[in-house]
């Protein structure tokens, strides 16, 4: 599987595998997009045909043929934003999914309703436009007012001895799927970072053009002469 795909479900028939998988909308044409740039679809099997975007979060059943291999959805479904993902951590703390669309200031936007401090973002985290972020939140009683309690980044990966390749003013790429930029990146002191430099990455789940992950911190590797 990618890097950017969650599996949900596998099930054989026949010579052909059926999966189920959760992922992000990275291509989309008039008739037809990927999924994690990996899964292609057909936008006529999209459930009640929802109309689709870039960065929208969906589930799909994936049809994976051991002679071929090239992923072919058969079934997907739109994931809402600030879908509720998960039931109440009791009786008045909700979860809640959504990206950043916009940062103003301290304040960090999921959507025109949705906002939050930056004060309340998991510690070293600084978030970006485009990030999957994950929301513990409360509604205030008799209201339809939300309150955040904490945020922290969806999906959170590690990876080693990556490089980076291609660098322009202060955004860049690694591995060529990987986006960064110099404005939310943590680098050790004195480190400033350089196309075809190796290096260990902390990243997460973001919607950056063509990318569906971010590089929120990164470390040089010091090769032994």
């Amino acid at each position: 599987d990618s890097l950017g795909r969650n599996l949900l479900l596998t099930y054989p028939i026949g010579d052909t595998k059926l999966k189920t998988v959760q992922g992000v909308v990275t291509s989309l044409c008039d008739d037809y997009g990927l999924i994690d740039e990996s899964i292609y679809f057909s936008t006529n099997i999209v459930t009640e045909n929802v109309p689709l975007k870039i960065g929208q979060k969906v589930t799909a059943v994936v049809e994976e043929d051991k002679t071929s291999v090239e992923l072919k959805a058969t079934k997907v479904d739109v994931i809402p934003d600030n879908f509720d993902v998960t039931k109440p951590l009791d009786s008045r703390i909700r979860v809640l999914v959504g990206y950043v669309t916009c940062i103003k200031k301290d304040t960090v936007y999921i959507d025109k309703k949705t906002y939050f401090s930056i004060d309340i973002v998991s510690e070293g985290f600084v978030p970006y436009k485009g990030d999957w972020l994950e929301v513990e939140y409360s509604t205030q009683p008799g209201t339809s007012n939300i309150k955040a309690h904490s945020v922290k980044p969806m999906n959170c990966k590690h990876m080693d001895e990556v490089c980076i390749t291609s660098l322009q003013e202060r955004h860049g790429m690694i591995d060529y799927t990987i986006f960064f930029t110099l404005d939310s990146l943590k680098l050790p002191d004195g480190y400033v970072p350089q196309p075809y430099d190796v290096v260990n990455v902390v990243i997460v789940e973001s919607v950056q053009l063509c990318c569906v992950w971010r590089a929120v911190s990164m470390t040089p590797v010091q090769r032994s002469s």
